[in-house]
């Protein structure tokens, strides 16, 4: 799955019905509401609630750091 995939803005996180980030890497979809991380596995997303992961705080904080800095605007 790529940032581009127009699937992307349709997948919804399967607890809190809100819009799922693509990580970086390409291999896994991120709440951070939830602090939850769904795996993609063979260009799938893996969207039931028991397939999610419960994230660690510090792993969270790099994740929100690393997804604003993708968001701001270039100079």
């Amino acid at each position: 799955m790529s940032p581009d995939d127009p699937l992307l803005s349709l997948l919804a996180c399967p607890l809190d019905k809100g819009p799922l980030t693509l990580l970086e890497q390409g291999d896994a979809l991120y709440n951070p509401r939830l602090r939850r991380r769904y795996p993609i596995v063979d260009g799938v997303p893996q969207l039931l609630p028991s397939s999610g992961e419960q994230v660690p705080e510090g792993e969270h904080i790099r994740l929100l750091a690393r997804l604003a800095a993708r968001e701001e605007p270039s100079s």
